[in-house]
This record gives structure tokens, C-alpha cells and sequence, in this order.
């Protein structure tokens, strides 16, 4: 379903970066025997300024290195001009996402010293959570370029007058506009969001003004009952209460 989008162009880099952050954890932890930590970092530092590389620095390198070929190497054998330009275009959200974790790389550092006072410092380079890469490709989703699928030389924006304009490559990439996801459409697998649950405070996407998309929601009322207050009796048996509880439930319409 809905090749080309912007989604699957969400979904290809969250695979990518996903891998390699899994794969480069592995190697820290030492659970592969291909790799392990970063050495190119040893004995490096600045002792003016009182800190050195140590500790077990994320080998991205690898982590990236595994992804390329894990998940590339399929589209790089697809032969013909047909679909030349989704491979080119799926190519490149696979390096946006391995991009992320590469550009959201922080140094993490412990202090020594006496008293705590940090006279020398052990530095080393570590991954972002996958929480803070997710975010970064989420917001690269919002902000996705739609590229002409008339590819030439190379990828090209499809707004003519933004062609000047040149494509990032953290920037993700789609052909075709998004389907309705609103409205059913069982030919391409969409269940639409009429009577799913919603969340009527919140504005989030779980709310019920965006994902209702603006037809209103119904109120039911739900009966809840549940063992409640249990205490143990000697001897030896558990007695509880019966609680019930009555709940708002929104649904869209």
C-alpha cells in the first residue's frame, strides 16, 4: 500500500537508523564477535585542557557499515530503468535515517580527581536514545520534500520554483501524496479511523479533533467491574471487594 509516500519514507529510515543503533549496542556490549568499541579513539584527547578518550565509545562506524549493506544491497541489484527513481529515493531515506543516529552522537564524560574535582576527565562517544532519533525523524517526516518521479541525473524537488533549493541528506523523500487514511479503502489495506477510541482532552494524534479528522465523536458511558481491596484471612484465603466504576468512552463517528 501507498508506495512513495511520505510514510513509507518514515518507515525506511526508522528500519535504518533502528539497525544501526541495534547493531552498534551489540558491539558495545560485546555480544558480536565482528566488532566491539570504537578504538580508533585511543590515546587521543587534549591534556591541556584535562580530559582523554575512554570508556567504551559507540562504534558507529560498524553500525552503519552493517546497515548499508543489510538493507541497501537489495535496491543496488534491481537492474532496468523501471522504478529507477523509488530505488534512488528509497536509497536515500535509508542514509537520512542512518544519518540521525550518526548526527545525534553526544560525548558522555566522568570526572577524577579529589574531592570530585573533575581535574582530569574520561570522555567517550555514545548514541542518542532511539526516543531522541525517533523525534528527529519524526519532525524530518513533517517536513518531508515531494521530488519529481521523472528522475534525470539525480534526485530533484518536484515544486519547480524550490528546485535551486538543495535536497539534505537527512532530508526524507517522497513521490506520491499520502492517501486519505481518514476514509477506508480496502482495495489499499487502509481501516479508515471511524469508531476508534479517542482521547477528547488531549491534542495530540491520539485526540479526538485529529483523528476523527473533524467528523465529531460519539460519548458511551462503559461499566467497569473489578476485585478491589483484597486482604489475605487467615487461614488462608483472599477476600476482596467488588468495585465498579463508570467510564466516558469516546469513539469517532
Amino acid at each position: 500500500c501507498c508506495a512513495g509516500t511520505k510514510e513509507t519514507a518514515f518507515i525506511s529510515a526508522v528500519m535504518a537508523a533502528g539497525l544501526v543503533h541495534s547493531v552498534t549496542r551489540s558491539c558495545s556490549a560485546g555480544n558480536m564477535t565482528e566488532c566491539s568499541c570504537d578504538v580508533t579513539l585511543r590515546h587521543g584527547g587534549s591534556a591541556s585542557e584535562g580530559w582523554h578518550w575512554g570508556g567504551c565509545s559507540d562504534d558507529i562506524h560498524y553500525g552503519m557499515a552493517f546497515s548499508r549493506k543489510f538493507l541497501d544491497a537489495p535496491f543496488k541489484n534491481i537492474t532496468g530503468k523501471s522504478g529507477s527513481g523509488l530505488v534512488a529515493m528509497n536509497l536515500h531515506n535509508n542514509e537520512a535515517g542512518r544519518q540521525a543516529v550518526a548526527k545525534l552522537m553526544s560525548v558522555d564524560c566522568r570526572c577524577h580527581g579529589v574531592s570530585g574535582s573533575c581535574a582530569v576527565k574520561t570522555c567517550w562517544k555514545t548514541m542518542s536514545s532511539f526516543e531522541k532519533i525517533g523525534r528527529f525523524l519524526k519532525d524530518k517526516y513533517e517536513n518531508s520534500i515531494q521530488i519529481s518521479d521523472r528522475l534525470k541525473k539525480k534526485l530533484r524537488r518536484k515544486e519547480k520554483s524550490q528546485r535551486k533549493i538543495p535536497i539534505g541528506k537527512e532530508d526524507l523523500l517522497y513521490v506520491n501524496k499520502s492517501p486519505n487514511y481518514c476514509v477506508e479503502d480496502q482495495k489499499l489495506g487502509i481501516p479508515g479511523t471511524q469508531g476508534r477510541e479517542c482521547n477528547r482532552t488531549s491534542q495530540g494524534p491520539e485526540g479526538c479533533n485529529l483523528l476523527c479528522c473533524g467528523r465529531g465523536y460519539n460519548t458511551h458511558v462503559v461499566r467497569h467491574v473489578e476485585r478491589c481491596e483484597c486482604k489475605f484471612v487467615w487461614c488462608c484465603y483472599v477476600r476482596c471487594r467488588r468495585c465498579e466504576t463508570m467510564t466516558d468512552v469516546h469513539t469517532c463517528k
